[in-house]
């Protein structure tokens, strides 16, 4: 009993705790040295350690990246399709007029993402003006300033780096019947021009 009341005293003395609060706090130093520890791997048990990654233990695989496909001229209301509601789909935005494919950036603009809005349309305006009021979701452009259109054309730039252009918007799409019976497409494209494909 004696050695119990000298060890109490001392640490007393030394620490100026007391007993419990000196113990409480050297059990949390080794939960915390254990804990760290834990962390890492002693050098040679590293090759020991190593197991093979397998789709059972990867809780958030991201879907196969694809090659993207050439869509060519789409509509507005065609484009509307590649939103990212679809995962077969490829995720699409467009920015004046013409189409990229967004999709290895789905965590970003697919469903659930900060820029989802702009998947599946044309967002020249909202892009522009740096907004995200649904109203400026379309791909008009006038009445924009210089200091805005600038901004546009970094963002053109930047899409045209990263990623690969499938197609163009076009306004319309008809279909009509030639005299000797072929049918010829025809699309306009947004800024008027038309064009016209035999199928």
């Amino acid at each position: 009993m004696a050695l119990y009341a000298t060890v109490m005293d001392t640490i007393t003395f030394y620490t100026g705790l007391s007993p419990a609060a000196f113990f409480t706090i050297l059990a949390l130093m080794f939960v915390v040295y254990k804990t760290v520890c834990s962390m890492f791997v002693d050098p040679e048990h590293y090759d020991d350690d190593k197991k093979p990654i397998t789709a059972a233990n990867d809780f958030t695989s991201p879907p196969a990246i694809r090659e993207p496909v050439q869509l060519g001229d789409v509509t507005a209301d065609e484009l509307k399709a590649y939103d990212g509601s679809d995962p077969s789909k490829p995720l699409l935005m467009a920015i004046k007029g013409q189409i990229y494919d967004v999709s290895p950036s789905r965590m970003f603009y697919g469903p659930g993402g900060p820029y989802a809005m702009f998947a599946g349309r044309d967002a020249s305006r909202a892009l522009a003006l740096l907004s995200f009021d649904p109203k400026d979701l379309n791909g008009n452009i006038e009445g924009l300033g210089e200091s805005e259109l600038e901004v546009l054309q970094d963002w053109e730039y930047k899409f045209m780096e990263k990623y690969p252009k499938v197609g163009q918007l076009v306004s319309e799409r008809t279909v009509k019947q030639t005299g000797n019976g072929d049918k010829v497409q025809e699309t306009q494209n947004q800024e008027g021009d038309a064009h016209e494909h035999t199928e």
